[in-house]
C-alpha cells in the first residue's frame, strides 16, 4: 500500500479516498495534488515514488515536469506584463518584435499567440534541438516562418511553438527570459516552488518520468474499428503532415527527452515547467484572491485574461477546444468544477486551474505519464474537489 503524507481540511476527505484510488487502481507511481480554498490550503497531499530507479520516495518538496501545465504560468507572466501596461495584448507582435513582422505576418496581435490563431503551430524546416534548447535559433526561425493559415480565421493547439512565441515577446518587453521574469516576479514574492529553466542545485529534486503508452494504439487499427467519434482524430494523427504531427515535429530530432538535465535546464515555456502541485495551485489562488497579502492580478485584468478568445474545432488536436489569451477554458469533455474555471493541462495528465466562483485554486502533478484517452487521475481529484464543495 502506498504511502500518503500531507494533510485534509475536514469538507475534502473524499479528495484523499481520489488521490489514494489512483494509486491503487489508476496506475500513479508518485504524485501529489494540492488545492486551496479563499487563499488558504486546503489539500497538501503526496505519496509514492519519485524515482523508481532507485526507490527514491516522494516527498513534500519533491519538483515534477508538468509538460503543458506551464501555458498556463507563462499566461500569467504575459497578463502581469499587461496589468502593468508594458505590453498590449491588442497591438501587432511586431510592434514588440520587429522581425516577427516577415511572411505576411506583420499585423498579428500577440493576443492571437496566445490563444494559438497564428497558425504558427509548425515551421517548414525544423531547428537543430541544441539550437532550439538555446532559444534564439528557434525564434528566428519563427519570426520567418509563414503561417499555416490565415492568422485570426481558425485555431489550433500550438503544442510546442506557443512557448518560443510567447516567450520571446515576453523577452522583448522586459529585457528578462520568461524563467527569469516568473522567478523574479511571482516565484520569489509568492514563495512558489516553480521554475522554467531549472537551476543546477535543484535538480536532485526532481522526480524521473515514466511514459506508458495506451492499452490500445487506435492509428494501427483497422479505421472501420475505430470508434466513428474519434476517427477524424485517428486519421489525422495517422497523417504525417497533418497539422497535429507537424505541430510536434519542430526540433529535429523531434523527440524531446524531458528527464534529460539540459532539457530540464533550457527554458522552454509552453512544456518543461518544474514545480510542485502546491506551487501550481498557490500561484492559482493568488490569480483569484489574496493569498497570504499577495495577489497577482487585479479583477479587472483576470477577467479579461480568462475572456474566451477561440473556441470550437482545433485544428491541430481535431477536437473541440476552448481558449481564453492563454488559459483552457472548460469544455463538455473538460468541464473542471464549473464555467468560470480555468488553467491549462499537461501532457499526461498534470493539471492547474482556478474557478474564481467556487475560489478553489488546484495544482495536481504526477510521474506517471499515461499516453491516451483513459487517464482518469486528474478528473477523479476534480470531482473529489466537486464533491467537497456540495
Amino acid at each position: 500500500m502506498t504511502v500518503i503524507g500531507g494533510e485534509v481540511a475536514a469538507g475534502f476527505e473524499p479528495v484523499r479516498e481520489a488521490f489514494a484510488e489512483n494509486f491503487a487502481r489508476h496506475g500513479d507511481i508518485g504524485a501529489a495534488v494540492c488545492v486551496y480554498r479563499d487563499g488558504h490550503p486546503v489539500v497538501d497531499l503526496w505519496g509514492g515514488i519519485a524515482d523508481p530507479r532507485t526507490g527514491r520516495p516522494w516527498t513534500r518538496d519533491t519538483l515534477q515536469l508538468v509538460y503543458s501545465a506551464t501555458k498556463g504560468v507563462t499566461a500569467t507572466v504575459v497578463h502581469l506584463l499587461a496589468q502593468r501596461d508594458e505590453l498590449d495584448l491588442d497591438a501587432p507582435v511586431a510592434t514588440y518584435w520587429p522581425e516577427f513582422a516577415a511572411s505576411g505576418k506583420a499585423d498579428i496581435p500577440v493576443r492571437w499567440l496566445l490563444s494559438h490563431q497564428a497558425g504558427l503551430v509548425a515551421l517548414d524546416q525544423p531547428v537543430p534541438l541544441n539550437d532550439a534548447l538555446a532559444w534564439h535559433p528557434m525564434a528566428a526561425a519563427l519570426a520567418a516562418q509563414q503561417p499555416v493559415w490565415t492568422p485570426g480565421t481558425a485555431h489550433g493547439y500550438h503544442g510546442r511553438t506557443w512557448g518560443w512565441l510567447v516567450g520571446e515577446v515576453i523577452r522583448r518587453v522586459s529585457g528578462r527570459t520568461p524563467g527569469r521574469f516568473l522567478a523574479d516576479e511571482i516565484a520569489a514574492p509568492l514563495g512558489l516552488d516553480f521554475f522554467i529553466g531549472l537551476p543546477p542545485h535543484e535538480r536532485e529534486r526532481v522526480s524521473h518520468m515514466v511514459h506508458s503508452k495506451p492499452a490500445v494504439d487506435l492509428t494501427t487499427v483497422a479505421p472501420e474499428l475505430v470508434p466513428e467519434e474519434l476517427r477524424d482524430q485517428v486519421a489525422a494523427w495517422s497523417d504525417p503532415d497533418s497539422f497535429s504531427n507537424r505541430a510536434y515535429m519542430v526540433t529535429d530530432p523531434a523527440a524531446i527527452d524531458f528527464n534529460s538535465p539540459e532539457v530540464q535546464a533550457a527554458e522552454l515555456p509552453a512544456s518543461n515547467g518544474i514545480g510542485t502541485a502546491c506551487g501550481l495551485a498557490r500561484m492559482y489562488a493568488a490569480l483569484i484572491g489574496e493569498v497570504d497579502g499577495a495577489r497577482l492580478l487585479t479583477p479587472e485584468t483576470l477577467a479579461l485574461a480568462t475572456k474566451e478568445q477561440a473556441a470550437g474545432m482545433d485544428q491541430v488536436l481535431v477536437a473541440p477546444s476552448r481558449f481564453s489569451s492563454g488559459y483552457q477554458l472548460p469544455t463538455e469533455d473538460n468541464p473542471l468544477t464549473g464555467p468560470s474555471a480555468f488553467g491549462h493541462n499537461g501532457r499526461g495528465g498534470s493539471l492547474g486551474f482556478a474557478d474564481p466562483e467556487q475560489g478553489i485554486a488546484f495544482g495536481y502533478a504526477m510521474n506517471h505519464i499515461i499516453s491516451g484517452s483513459d487517464d482518469v487521475r486528474a478528473v477523479s481529484l476534480v470531482d473529489a474537489v466537486r464533491r467537497s464543495l456540495t
